[in-house]
């Protein structure tokens, strides 16, 4: 077996002459260059998205936790940003971190990882790493990007090398970052494997190989998995608690003081991020394939989607004590970012609180102190800007919805002028008439 391009693309990386393509530049790849960069490897950014790559190339961030400062070192030190694939050409290794959402059937929508893939067929050349890290559902390195290899007449494992080694990111995380989580790897081939380690170990503390990318594919399902079905049992508590008149958050905090043999987990008002509410329909919907129906995740994704008009009852049934129609009530949302603490707002159930409100008529609007302007998203839009956090302004609106409990809300202000209160996140504890826990 010729091991020349093996050996060559290993000494590369070994020496850090080689040139690292990240190919998507939002909460996962743009970290990730940042690694590459400060481990001094020369580094291209490469996104669809013209205006992304202007701002980043002029020094400018868009994503809160990573400073300007990071970015504008970034490009001191030579780095490129760019919308031309041709450029993967220059790269040593490829690596995908593109979105992998679902379509309105919510089955896996591949077509960022697809079309990312397709542009840079026609530039992949010998001795290149392509390593994908999109979350996804098992087989699909082996079907999607050993395919496009292989149609390049490209024999992986010996003139080119794949592997599949997910993203772990934790947005707002300042206990973990890229360098520290653990990084998964399955190679499609041993000596795949052996470079794409090679690789990732001068960049993450810990790399853990595994024995094939389907492997890594179904890990990585599994860690976000777990979380979901936890957050639909204890959304399911929650409504049992709720009908009892019984607070779910002391419940939670009670059990937790077991030290062993429990995990606390939180309701909500539903799941948001990139990688919860969507991963595990990418699992059910491969299942199918082989005759097997996942029915334990697929019941606590609709628990956990039914969180919303949850809320929404809760939200009606104060407003109507109160002598308010829901079509003719001013609603502040308090927090539209998917968790405490970052300005991600993707698959935010407080979002589709706010779509759910106005189809029934009522003025909408949100604070959120990390997301100043409603940003564009793929499914929604709203026309809006944060709204300033004073006592004037909450008494105005007929209700708060607290969605995402960020450390920076005043919360003895909020309490002390709203006129009503749904607290999705269980942070107003007291006892009030006018604090409805959902």
């Amino acid at each position: 077996m010729d091991q020349t391009a093996f050996e060559a693309l290993s000494k590369k990386i070994h020496e850090k002459r080689a040139v690292v393509g990240i190919f998507g530049l939002g909460y996962v790849g743009l970290p990730l260059i940042l690694r590459f960069v400060d481990a001094g490897f020369r580094a291209i950014g490469f996104d669809i998205d013209a205006n992304k790559v202007k701002a980043l190339s002029s020094g400018k961030s868009y994503i809160e936790h990573i400073p300007e400062s990071a970015i504008v070192d970034c490009v001191a030190r030579g780095v490129e940003f760019t919308t031309d694939y041709s450029e993967v050409e220059q790269c040593d290794a490829a690596i995908v971190c593109v979105p992998t959402p679902l379509n309105k059937f919510r089955d896996p929508d591949l077509s960022y990882v697809t079309s990312t893939l397709d542009s840079i067929r026609p530039y992949l050349r010998k001795g290149q790493l392509i390593s994908l890290e999109s979350t996804t559902y098992p087989g699909t390195t082996n079907e999607e990007v050993v395919s496009r290899c292989e149609s390049a007449g490209l024999k992986v494992g010996e003139d080119v090398f794949v592997v599949y080694s997910p993203e772990r990111e934790d947005p707002g995380n300042a206990s973990y970052s890229t360098q520290t989580i653990p990084k998964l790897l399955g190679g499609v081939t041993a000596l795949c494997s052996e470079v794409g380690e090679s690789l990732y170990s001068m960049v993450i503390d810990q790399v853990v190989v595994v024995s094939s990318p389907t492997v890594a594919e179904m890990a990585k399902l599994l860690e976000n998995i777990q979380r979901a079905v936890n957050i639909g049992l204890a959304n399911e508590m929650k409504l049992v608690a709720d009908s009892m008149g019984i607070d779910i958050f002391e419940v939670v905090e009670a059990a937790a003081t077991k030290p062993f043999g429990f995990s606390a987990y939180y309701p909500g008002p539903g799941l948001g991020g990139h990688c919860i509410p969507v991963d595990p329909y990418y699992l059910t919907w491969k299942a199918k394939e082989f005759g097997v129906n996942t029915r334990f995740i697929e019941l606590s994704g609709e628990i956990n989607r039914a969180m919303p008009m949850f809320v929404l009852a809760k939200a009606e049934g104060g407003l109507n004590r109160q002598g308010v129609a829901v079509s003719k009530s001013r609603v502040l949302v308090l927090g539209i970012a998917y968790k405490p603490n970052v300005d991600d707002v993707r698959e935010s159930p407080a979002v589709e609180i706010m779509e759910l409100l106005t189809e029934r008529g009522a003025e909408v609007a949100y604070s959120d102190p990390h997301v100043p302007v409603f940003p564009k998203m793929r499914a929604h839009q709203f026309e809006l800007v944060s709204e300033d956090m004073t006592a004037g302004n909450i008494a105005s609106f007929d209700a708060v919805i607290l969605a995402t409990d960020h450390d920076a809300f005043d919360y003895e202000l909020i309490a002390a002028h709203a006129t009503l209160i749904v607290d999705t996140r269980g942070r107003f504890r007291e006892p009030d008439v006018k604090i409805i826990k959902a």
